[in-house]
């Protein structure tokens, strides 16, 4: 009798099957789209390191999430580019009304309401310290006194109009903190999307370049995670879901599918991550010279994301993906 040869080829053979058995499926609802805002009007400021990237003012970022919203993608992200007049130790701009981030959140809420926004909460783009946390006279992030800033932070983006505020600040306690105070305040609506698993990753140059937002001074090791470690990522998570938070995320991706996979079997909330601004530059600029077929690679990668366990993909392909996908 002859011997008989497994083919798992035969589930290949075409396109038809390929796409009938195909096991991980991305779409335009698995993203959320970053966007950077700065003051003034009908102004774009393209990104050197990460092309196709701009800030935008806030006319043209409502025009932005209208196009995103039309194509698909559910939620967007924000972060504000502030002048250097604006920030200061304690970040004290973060928490006005009339700011640019908080006036930011109510037009696109205002014109695009069925858009999700997810509102960053940290001090690094208010500080002239440029770090997360505040700096005391020695040099140290102090952790406690920084919550109380958070919290209040998260309520003012929360009566702007925001639908999930994002800590992504690496303070301990900061759930707890921001949960209690979004609730004192009748917020209870307001979900919070922990940057639960922050690693002290060199993938972040183009966005720190986007938002003048670098350190001026260390390193943030004393508050992101080793990238060394992965059980500590689930110490993380389950601290953060304990304390209230309704969406966990890793940052960056794609060098950690592995620890995204672990969160994903470890909690039962959703788990987003992050393909960063160095994820993202690096692609387009190996496109750009035509040493990879960029478009190719990024659905790719996506699709990578997705299937290591992310639920949702903060990403700055979001809009080049979407149309892609939709065509």
């Amino acid at each position: 009798m002859a011997h008989l040869i497994e083919r798992p080829r035969r589930n290949r053979r075409t396109d038809a099957i390929r796409r009938m058995v195909r096991e991980t499926l991305i779409t335009p609802a698995d993203f959320v789209a970053p966007l950077f805002v700065i003051d003034g009007t009908n102004t774009n400021i393209p990104i050197k390191s990460m092309p196709g990237c701009s800030r935008l003012t806030i006319d043209l970022l409502v025009a932005e999430c209208k196009e995103l919203a039309a194509l698909g993608v559910p939620g967007v992200a924000i972060f504000p580019a502030l002048d250097d007049s604006k920030k200061d130790r304690r970040g004290t701009e973060s928490l006005n009304p009339n700011g640019l981030f908080q006036r930011s959140i109510a037009a696109i809420k205002e014109s695009v309401p069925e858009l999700m926004i997810f509102s960053d909460v940290a001090l690094d783009p208010y500080s002239s310290d440029g770090h997360d946390g505040i700096v005391d006279d020695h040099g140290n992030i102090v952790n406690d006194e920084t919550l109380e800033v958070l919290a209040q932070m998260a309520v003012a983006q929360a009566r702007a109009g925001a639908d999930f505020v994002a800590p992504s600040d690496m303070m301990d306690g900061r759930i707890g903190a921001i949960r209690t105070a979004l609730d004192a305040e009748g917020f209870t609506n307001v979900g919070i999307m922990s940057y639960a698993v922050k690693y002290a990753s060199g993938f972040y140059g183009p966005f720190r370049d986007a938002l003048d937002s670098a350190p001026r001074f260390g390193d943030k090791k004393t508050y992101q995670m080793d990238p060394a470690n992965s059980r500590e990522a689930l110490r993380e998570v389950r601290l953060d879901v304990a304390e209230g938070a309704d969406m966990v995320m890793v940052k960056p991706a794609l060098a950690y599918l592995d620890v995204i996979r672990r969160v994903r079997e470890a909690v039962d909330v959703p788990v987003t991550a992050y393909q960063v601004s160095g994820e993202y530059a690096m692609v387009k600029a190996a496109a750009q010279n035509d040493w990879i077929d960029g478009q190719r690679c990024m659905l790719e990668i996506l699709t990578a994301i997705k299937r290591a366990g992310a639920d949702v993909i903060f990403t700055y392909f979001a809009k080049e993906a979407a149309r892609l996908l939709n065509a």
